[in-house]
């Protein structure tokens, strides 16, 4: 029938009493049978497909919980719902154990029957239907924002609420809402960049405006001051949508609090991670260290080497004394990710540690190079789902975990960039000299179509470093990334659909900060 809602099976010696349920079941689309015993339950459910089981506890003969395991036996998928007059919590244990969808107590009355039946079997398509329209609602209301003039307050929150209704539309694929997701975040993407073009000199003058150099002085110094031991985890190329998967499993463990930041531009770690440790913009590293800018290519381990040192001169110059040394991590592989498990425990009597973890750089790199990785996690859900799976088995959350068991620690945890994933290649010109970056490049006349580039003529009064000779930059915005006309449509290709960073988009400068505290 056009309005079968589902078949249900009830299972009860006393089905007789149950008519008035049962009818009011039927009135609402759902098509029921019953028996009497556990035996005649199982030879129903081995003869006809069943959608939902109502099995009493205390029947004759075989009993509810020995029907309960046959029926798994048989069919692990079908829904259980126990009904009972017992209210021993033992038996409710035993009940879940075998994996019920429900638990009802008698006497039950026909709306508490109807509920259970409508969230076990049209739980999903109600949830999903609901979800469908708050986010409908949500996108128009976001779409009238872009209308407008936006701060940068107004814009985190638009990325934020993006990044959710992202992560909440995961779980309804049903809905065929994500290419309308998708083309809500390009557009956002598009003005988003306008926006940063217009503002992001003046935000480097700009006090209210927390951009990577302020980060340590703004989150994590204030921590300095309490007696317990404080953690200072960078997670290079963490995104907010990364972030949140692995907070589903943090919250049982802390007490969580979100802030965020404004990376600088360019969005690559010799500029963001340098700039975060030492609380100096690029142009000015270059004057303290001048051969840190030497190399023609930015190297990511080479130029990220004086963190630590970085970091102390920080702090000396905030006139911050640590009770010990300052105790200084680089993991950048499983292994070593794995010992520095094993020795969390002793930097408990640190007063700060900081850690850099690399994981998630190297993931998004990974797949940009492993056609295995590209079809495991072809777009932006499966890619949340990898990094899901690298965390519940990697060695960061074990050390979470183990930091959680100190009831006075404090873990601030960022990133220094995010990654977007490239979906659009577009010519750039240059010299010999000119950069390999994908999402930036600076050298001589180096030039790219404006409406893809952001062109910086001076690198100085963007407080970037001028790299000993006569240099602009340019930073892709949105998902663009450069490719010179040689063997364009070669390396237009082989880039396409690669996780990158270096340039400016909402993923790449809209960036996390949070605070955990021990729940206990």
């Amino acid at each position: 029938m056009a309005d079968d809602k589902g078949h249900i099976l009830w299972v009860d010696d006393e089905v007789e009493l149950l008519r008035p349920h049962i009818l009011h079941l039927e009135q609402r689309g759902y098509r029921l049978s019953t028996v009497t015993n556990g035996e005649d339950a199982l030879d129903f459910v081995r003869e006809q497909p069943v959608d939902l089981i109502l099995l009493d506890e205390s029947m004759p003969g075989m009993g509810g919980l020995e029907t309960l395991a046959a029926i798994k036996e048989l069919h692990p998928a079908i829904p259980v719902v126990m009904v009972t007059k017992n209210e021993e919590e033992a038996l409710m244990e035993e009940a879940i154990g075998e994996k019920i969808s429900d638990y009802l107590t008698k006497p039950v009355n026909p709306s508490q029957i109807l509920l259970v039946a409508k969230k076990v079997l049209q739980g999903k398509r109600i949830v999903g239907d609901r979800t469908a329209q708050d986010y409908i609602r949500e996108f128009k209301d976001v779409m009238m924002k872009l209308q407008g003039s936006l701060d940068l307050d107004e814009w985190i929150e638009i990325y934020t609420k993006l990044v959710e209704w992202e992560i909440e539309l995961d779980q309804h694929p049903q809905l065929g809402l994500q290419q309308t997701m998708a083309d809500q975040r390009k557009e956002c993407n598009q003005e988003f960049c306008k926006f940063v073009e217009r503002n992001y000199r003046d935000w480097l003058d700009d006090e209210d405006v927390t951009l990577s150099p302020q980060v340590v002085d703004r989150f994590l110094i204030p921590h300095l001051k309490s007696q317990g031991p404080v953690f200072f985890f960078v997670i290079d190329c963490m995104r907010y949508d990364q972030w949140l998967v692995m907070e589903q499993h943090l919250r049982s463990l802390y007490t969580i609090e979100k802030d965020f930041y404004i990376g600088i531009l360019p969005t690559a770690t010799p500029y963001a991670r340098n700039a975060i440790f030492s609380g100096y913009y690029p142009s000015e590293i270059e004057r303290v260290f001048p051969d840190l800018w030497a190399s023609k290519d930015d190297d990511d381990y080479s130029m990220n080497k004086y963190e630590k040192e970085f970091l102390e001169k920080l702090l000396e110059r905030r006139r911050i004394r640590l009770r010990n040394d300052l105790r200084y991590i680089k993991i950048i592989d499983p292994e070593f990710g794995k010992q520095m498990v094993g020795n969390i425990a002793s930097f408990i009597k640190n007063h700060l540690t900081a850690i850099v973890v690399n994981f998630v750089d190297m993931l998004a790199h990974s797949r940009s190079d492993s056609p295995i990785l590209k079809e495991i996690a072809p777009d932006e859900s499966a890619y949340r789902s990898l990094t899901n799976t690298w965390f519940t088995h990697s060695s960061l959350y074990s050390m979470f975990q183990q930091i959680a068991r100190t009831p006075n620690a404090t873990v601030v945890v960022t990133t220094d960039h995010g990654s977007v994933r490239c979906l659009r290649g577009t010519k750039v010109l240059g010299d010999r000299e000119t950069s390999t970056n994908l999402r930036y490049k600076y050298g001589r006349n180096v030039k790219a179509d404006s409406k893809h580039a952001m062109y910086i003529k001076d690198p100085a009064a963007y407080r970037l470093p001028k790299r000993g000779m006569t240099t602009n930059y340019i930073i892709a915005k949105e998902d663009h990334y450069f490719v010179y006309p040689t063997e364009y449509n070669k390396y237009l290709s082989y880039y396409r659909d690669s996780f990158q960073h270096g340039g400016m988009s909402l993923e790449e400068l809209i960036l996390p900060v949070i605070t955990m505290k021990p729940r206990g």
